[in-house]
Order: structure tokens, then C-alpha cells, then sequence
């Protein structure tokens, strides 16, 4: 049994409960293999706010609610800390007790680098970076901005074609090695299907990461993409609604969304918590999403976290290609799309054949993301 810290971002990303799931998975991954495991988060008092998204302070703000929220609901007996200001204040563990926990450990698991925080980072034997953002998180290292990177054994990402000819994206001078998305299949099973076959997703509509330029070529934001897809439900009998995160500056779009046959709905409402996350995946028939420009255009072969807990809730995906089939077989509860025309044929193909894909979406979640195997393999290569 190693003893391992895992860190990441949950209470400073409140309202998503598909990133909660994102670091959680770890923690519940690893525990069902038999590990001793205890999770940190670091927050800044500047980024605390309330439910209005109004500057709060710590003890009352929506952050701290957040993280006690997902970690009594997912994995109340586990050992847990959030440092507000590097430790000055906090809830759970304290900040001496989580750096005398960590002097102990046998590894970090560092999911996008969240932790910084000295002697807390030093202390555990191995450390290893899990990279869930690719291109941008190499190509921020290598323009010199910070991307977490530094002190770190090994290095892990979704873009599982990085460092292939397949793949645009630059190393950044690391040996980046494949890491599907882990689901803990026993907090995803497989469930029947709704009546009424929507199609669904939660999306962001303007990418909080911001732009991003690479050897003189600038990667437009995820809006760009959909907006290439917005005739889809004129051209499919089948019905489309994505949990939508949109500024009311862009009700433009939201307008042209609806107005295309588009049902939109509050993510907050949706899937503002793990469990609420875990329903609104489960109450839908398929994901249909689309992909951002850095992901597709590179060929990264990225993968959602969000769309392999649709697969191994039986929930076929349709997806927008960014070069995954160099690692899955796509074709049967997975599809891929880079055209409108494909979009539709992948839907239909979809409503044809449902239980098909269905049977072979979960198939999918069971050989290759099932937590039991991948996060075997990551303790192989990082201990």
C-alpha cells in the first residue's frame, strides 16, 4: 500500500461538477486499489466569492462550500485540507498537519500542477504532474509563463499523442506519457436509458483559458466551433441541448443557438455538483459535443473526462475528432465528427443502432478507462 496526496482544484472551480469528478477520481481511484490517500487544495482569498460571484471572504465563501460539499459527498472519511493564503487559514487538516502527512508520502499526484505550496510539495518521495489542459499547458511552458511544471518525476496528459508525429504539440522538453481519463465505474454505472433522446453536453462557451498563439498560429476559442455547428438540430430529427455556460454579453449567440433548435439550460441547475453532474450524464441518451481548436487542430488524441463518464454510464458519445482513433476504437458508442455532414450521419448512425452503441459505450469505459487499470499503470510508472 503506497501513501499518496493527491491536489487539484475543486473549491476553486465551485458550480462544476464535472471538475470535481476530474480530481476526485484519484482520490476514489486510488482508494479502491487499496492506497492511503489525502487530498489538498491551496486557494487565494482574492478568488474566494459567494454564490452571486461577488468577493467573499473565506469562512463564507462559496469556495470553502464547494470543497466540503464534494468531499463529504463523495469521500467523507478521507483525510482532506484547503489552505486559504498558504495555509493562514483553512478547513480540515491544518497546514502543519498536511505537511507532516505529506513528509510521508510515497507520491504526489499533481493534477495540473495545483500545488506549490512548499514544504507540502517537497515532502512526499515522487511527484508526478497530470496534465488535463493539452497544448495549452506546453505551450504556456514553453513561452516562459507558469504551467506548474517544475519539480515534478513524471509527467502524464491526456493529449495521448504528444511526442508522436501525429501530434503538433511541442514537449516543452518532457517526456509526456498517455493517461486516459480514470472513471471509478462503481460511481458510474451503467443505467437505462431516458425516454425523449437528447443528445447533451456541458459546455463553456468562451474558454476561461484564454487565447493561445504557437509558431505564429493562433488557436481560436471553442465558441468558434460551435458556431460551425449550429444548424445541426435544422439538420437532425434528433433533439440537442448543451448545459451552457454563456456571459450575457454573448446573447447574440444564445439567441442564434435557440433560434437553430438548440435547447439550452443553466449548468449550474444542471450539474453544479458531482451528484447533480452524475444525473444530469445519466438522464441523456448520448453526448454530442464539440472540441477546442488547440485539441483538434494538433491532433492531440484528447479525450474528455466528461464524455468517458457518458460511456460508462452506457451512453454513446459523438464527439468531434482531435485524433483519438490512433489510441480507441471509434465507430461503435464512440463517434467522431469534423464536419457538419458528419455530425449528422454520427447522430443518426446513433439513433439507428441505440442499444448497439450503447452496449459498446460501457465496453469502452470497462477496457480502457476503468480506474482500476489506469491508475495501476500511472503507480507503475510514477513510484
Amino acid at each position: 500500500m503506497a501513501r499518496i496526496l493527491v491536489s487539484g482544484a475543486i473549491a476553486n472551480k465551485p458550480g462544476s461538477g464535472g471538475e470535481a469528478w476530474v480530481r476526485m477520481s484519484w482520490v476514489l481511484g486510488l482508494r479502491r486499489l487499496g492506497h492511503d490517500v489525502c487530498f489538498v487544495e491551496q486557494i487565494e482569498s482574492e478568488h474566494c466569492v459567494d454564490a452571486q460571484g461577488r468577493p467573499a471572504a473565506f469562512e463564507d465563501s462559496l469556495n470553502r462550500r464547494t470543497f466540503e460539499s464534494v468531499l463529504s459527498s463523495l469521500a467523507p472519511d478521507c483525510p482532506a485540507a484547503l489552505l486559504c493564503d498558504g495555509g493562514r487559514t483553512g478547513v480540515g487538516l491544518g497546514a502543519e498537519e498536511i505537511t507532516e502527512w505529506a513528509g510521508g508520502a510515497d507520491l504526489l499526484v499533481n493534477v495540473s500542477g495545483h500545488l506549490d505550496l512548499e514544504p507540502i510539495k517537497a515532502g512526499p518521495r515522487r511527484r508526478a504532474h497530470v496534465d488535463v489542459d493539452p497544448g495549452f499547458t506546453q505551450i504556456w511552458a514553453e513561452g516562459g509563463a507558469g504551467a506548474g511544471l517544475e519539480d515534478h518525476d513524471t509527467y502524464f496528459t491526456v493529449g495521448e499523442n504528444i511526442g508522436t508525429p501525429e501530434c503538433s504539440i511541442p514537449s516543452a522538453g518532457l517526456d509526456w506519457l498517455p493517461l486516459p481519463p480514470p472513471v471509478t465505474l462503481a460511481d458510474w454505472p451503467r443505467v437505462p436509458a431516458p425516454p425523449g433522446g437528447r443528445f447533451t453536453t456541458v459546455a463553456t462557451w468562451r474558454s476561461p483559458l484564454g487565447a493561445l498563439v504557437h509558431d505564429g498560429i493562433e488557436f481560436e476559442g471553442k465558441h468558434h466551433q460551435w458556431r460551425r455547428l449550429l444548424d445541426l438540430p435544422r439538420r437532425s430529427p434528433r433533439k440537442f441541448e448543451i448545459a451552457l455556460q454563456i456571459h450575457p454579453a454573448d446573447a447574440g449567440d444564445r439567441t442564434a443557438l435557440e433560434a437553430a433548435g438548440w435547447h439550452l439550460v443553466d449548468p449550474l441547475e444542471a450539474a453544479g455538483d458531482p451528484l447533480s453532474f452524475r444525473s444530469y450524464v445519466q438522464g441523456s441518451a448520448a453526448e454530442f459535443s464539440a472540441a477546442h481548436p488547440v485539441y483538434v487542430a494538433t491532433g492531440s488524441g484528447w479525450i474528455s473526462d466528461r464524455t468517458v463518464r457518458y460511456l460508462a454510464s452506457g451512453r454513446p458519445a459523438l464527439v468531434q475528432d482531435t485524433g483519438i482513433a490512433r489510441s480507441y476504437p471509434v465507430g461503435e458508442g464512440l463517434l467522431t465528427f469534423g464536419t457538419l455532414d458528419e455530425a449528422v450521419a454520427g447522430a443518426e448512425a446513433i439513433a439507428r443502432d441505440y442499444d448497439t452503441h450503447c452496449r459498446a459505450a460501457r465496453a469502452l469505459a470497462e477496457q480502457y478507462f476503468d480506474s482500476d487499470l489506469v491508475l495501476a499503470r500511472v503507480l507503475e510508472a510514477a513510484l
